[in-house]
């Protein structure tokens, strides 16, 4: 029996490197690809495999003449799509002609729409509403007064309960210059109210930066057109807003759910001096390749530590898989999501069909690490707590999912791994919750980033941070 909604009044050609956050991200490592179905030769196709398209057929034409009511075609066919990817790995699926446009229009990091970053939560008070993470600044929800934490509970009239997160953002989306109403919960014990807003173009910032002290502070929430230039740029403002440059930077990717795969290699080789990025490995030639870097480090080398954690997926965890192997920037934070494998997003006939998104290779650091299944350890691990917590929130991860692609270890070194694992359970140290704080009273209290306090303490001590560099660099190499 679904669960009845809480009332308001009754609190009971380019390849993606996936996320909780919708609306201002796409995930995954993806490419565009240029392929069609004739690419995929016939003649690999055995006799067998034609019977069973034959039976597949003959299913078909006997639902389609004898089911109970007449069923709708296409819904049949894409069923029959949707089950047979089912069977391959979480991130290959069949994008609808209007989820292909979606999927390009968070590559371009553009669209129309009310600015606003957006999950959907699934267990606790507001399950299955729409939640606002953030409004983007000078955006038409901005504009409206949305606030984050307002939940969205109506569109256009139409109960938000029961749609997928797909389903609303879609909703909220539309041309420029059109409106949509919706009813916003905002005092979970008061009765919504009403909005309407006027959509308009919008552009998703997937940098954001500023500037802490002597240092530098650069956010990457996702990885789009804009991502590369959106970090140059940061870069060129704090050598105009910081005496004598940036003396350091912390490169913030947490929960950070992937994107584009190229433009994951440029921001890595923003700050490494040529060499190898990420390496790709598929079944076929063209899925294998190689991605180097240009000389020159646009940093000139200066101290950076990068925060991720379990919501830093793909994209990200190329970026920080680089700068760890090559040694330059130390990683804080908790271990990563752990996807490693590429995605082709192969338009059918042209796109007036959709897409297939699939699964093509898998992604390798540059010391060869395939991080799939596995994710990526900091070289300073900090969980995090705050006051009335008993434990650190354990997030899902990439193992967790169904069908997941597993690593590439071998499978007796897998048993031999676990099996040591399961001995030395009990010898091997925990490291334990740091317990931050808040600041502020009441309705205004926030969580203060005790991660980047650590990070900014770290860059400030420059032994102290050369020293955890070189010890990371030397456990990396035992």
């Amino acid at each position: 029996m679904r669960r009845s909604p809480v009332t308001p009044s009754l609190r009971d050609p380019k390849r993606y490197s996936g996320g909780a956050l919708v609306g201002a991200a796409c995930g995954g490592a993806l490419i565009f690809g240029v392929l069609s179905s004739a690419v995929f030769a016939r003649a690999s196709i055995s006799a067998d495999t034609f019977r069973q398209l034959d039976l597949f057929g003959e299913v078909f034409e006997q639902v389609h003449e004898n089911y109970v009511s007449a069923p709708d075609d296409a819904d049949l066919i894409k069923g029959a799509i949707d089950g047979m990817l089912d069977t391959l790995d979480p991130h290959s699926n069949y994008l609808t002609a209007e989820d292909f446009n979606t999927v390009q229009e968070q590559t371009r990091g553009s669209y129309a729409g009310l600015g606003i970053t957006v999950q959907m939560d699934n267990e606790g008070p507001d399950e299955g509403y729409v939640k606002v993470v953030s409004p983007f600044d000078g955006s038409p929800a901005s504009e409206a007064g949305m606030q984050p934490g307002d939940l969205i509970v109506k569109i256009n009239g139409e109960d938000v309960y029961g749609m997928s997160i797909d389903d609303a953002t879609s909703r909220l989306k539309g041309k420029r210059g059109t409106k949509v109403d919706i009813a916003v919960v905002r005092d979970r014990e008061k009765e919504p109210f009403d909005l309407t807003i006027v959509r308009d173009d919008i552009t998703v910032p997937s940098v954001t930066a500023r500037v802490e002290g002597d240092f530098g502070y650069v956010r990457i929430s996702s990885f789009s057109e804009q991502t590369q230039s959106g970090l140059e740029d940061a870069l060129k403002e704090f050598e105009k807003d910081i005496p004598g440059g940036a003396k350091g930077l912390v490169l913030d990717m947490r929960n950070n759910p992937g994107g584009l795969l190229d433009q994951s290699v440029s921001v890595a080789d923003v700050f490494l001096n040529g060499g190898e990025i990420v390496s790709t490995r598929g079944r076929r030639p063209r899925d294998t390749m190689r991605e180097m870097g240009r000389p020159g480090d646009k940093f000139d080398g200066k101290p950076i530590v990068v925060l991720i954690n379990g919501g830093s997926a793909s994209a990200s965890e190329i970026v920080a898989g680089a700068l760890q192997d090559r040694n330059r920037a130390l990683l804080l934070g908790t271990k990563s999501f752990g996807k490693g494998s590429v995605q082709t997003v192969i338009p059918l006939q042209n796109g007036l069909q959709g897409a297939l998104r699939l699964t093509t290779s898998k992604y390798y650091t540059p010391s060869g690490r395939s991080i799939q299944a596995m994710g990526i350890e900091p070289d300073i691990a900090m969980p995090v707590i705050y006051p009335g917590q008993d434990d650190v929130f354990e997030r899902p991860s990439e193992s967790d999912l169904p069908n997941a692609l597993t690593s590439e270890e071998e499978p007796e070194a897998e048993e031999a791994q676990s099996a040591d694992a399961g001995a030395d359970a009990s010898d091997t140290p925990l490291v334990e919750p740091f317990m931050c704080r808040f600041e502020g009273e009441g309705d205004d209290r926030v969580p203060v980033d005790c991660q980047l306090e650590r990070a900014l303490e770290i860059l400030a001590d420059a032994t102290r941070y050369n020293q955890a560099l070189a010890d990371a660099g030397a456990a990396r190499t035992e």
